[in-house]
C-alpha cells in the first residue's frame, strides 16, 4: 500500500507523509482508522522507526492523525476550521501557479485539462468553494 522511493532526492519522510495524506483524501484510511504502529510500518518499509515517527509528528501538526497514547495513531476527524484555513492557503497557491504558468504560454485548455485529468485521478469532483 505504501511504497516509497529510496532513490528519490525527496526526503523519506516527506514521501511518507504525501502517500499518508493521499490515502486519507482518497478515504482508503477513514476517521478513526487505526495507523500501522511505528515498528511494523518500519519494519515493512525497512526504514529507520524514526523517519515513521517524524513523518507521523507532522501528519499530526498538521491536523491529518491524532495519537492515544499506548494505542496508536489514527485518521483524524475533518476540522472544518483548519480544512477552511487549508483550503485558502491552497487557493493562493494554485493562482500564484496559474499566473506563472499562463506568462510561461501554457493556455487555458491545457490548464483546464489538467484540473480535469487532477479531478479524475482524486475520484470525482467535489464542489467547495
Amino acid at each position: 500500500m505504501l511504497q516509497l522511493d529510496l532513490r528519490s532526492r525527496q526526503p523519506i519522510y516527506e514521501q511518507l507523509i504525501e502517500k499518508i495524506k493521499e490515502l486519507i483524501i482518497t478515504e482508503v484510511w477513514r476517521t478513526d482508522d487505526q495507523l500501522p504502529s511505528v515498528r511494523a510500518l518500519a519494519q515493512q518499509l525497512t526504514i529507520n522507526p524514526n523517519t515513521i515517527q517524524k513523518a507521523y509528528r507532522e501528519l499530526e501538526r498538521e491536523g491529518f492523525i491524532y495519537t492515544v497514547k499506548g494505542r496508536g495513531n489514527f485518521v483524524a476527524p475533518i476540522d472544518i476550521t483548519m480544512h477552511r484555513e487549508k483550503l485558502a492557503k491552497i487557493q493562493e497557491e494554485i493562482a500564484r501557479l496559474l499566473a506563472e504558468a499562463m506568462y510561461l504560454g501554457m493556455t487555458k485548455e491545457k490548464l483546464m485539462h489538467l484540473v480535469h485529468q487532477a479531478a479524475e485521478q482524486t475520484g470525482g469532483e467535489q464542489q467547495n468553494d
